[in-house]
């Protein structure tokens, strides 16, 4: 049974359901970080999915990103499945901005995080109910 990582649990708030992802959002309002975690159990790496699951979280993490680019402006987009913290696999699709609080460097440590309001959580989820497509699910959260 899928169980998402405590840490991911307590760092984000819950966005919704791709076919395959759990679509989740960082805690941070400094950047709009979103992450993608594979609904399998005990899966670290991408190569221990299933080859159709495989192509699924490509699908899903490129459809999240061109969303993303247009929807928040990005000047860039940092995609990363890195996992030595947390290691549940999950991807991150950050957006980045030339003005944002780190760049043109990673995110990681560069500022504290600073948790959203109630607003702007309200804000991005709608934004989002505007583009995401009709095999997503949204969780009332």
């Amino acid at each position: 049974m899928f169980a998402l990582d405590p840490r991911l649990q307590q760092d984000t708030l819950p966005i919704g359901d791709f076919p395959l992802c759990r679509l989740l959002l960082s805690n941070d309002s400094n950047y709009p970080w979103f992450i993608l975690v594979p609904r399998r159990e005990d899966i670290s790496e991408i190569f221990q999915l299933d080859g159709a699951d495989q192509q699924q979280l490509w699908r899903e993490t490129t459809e999240l990103a061109e969303i993303l680019k247009d929807s928040f402006d990005a000047d860039k987009l940092n995609v990363a499945a890195l996992g030595n913290v947390v290691s549940q696999l999950h991807v991150h699709v950050i957006v980045r901005k030339q003005e944002d609080a780190a760049w043109p460097a990673p995110v990681w440590g560069k500022q504290p995080a600073k948790p959203y309001s109630s607003e702007q959580i309200a804000a991005i989820r709608e934004r989002l109910r505007l583009v995401l497509t009709d095999d997503f699910t949204f969780l009332e959260g």
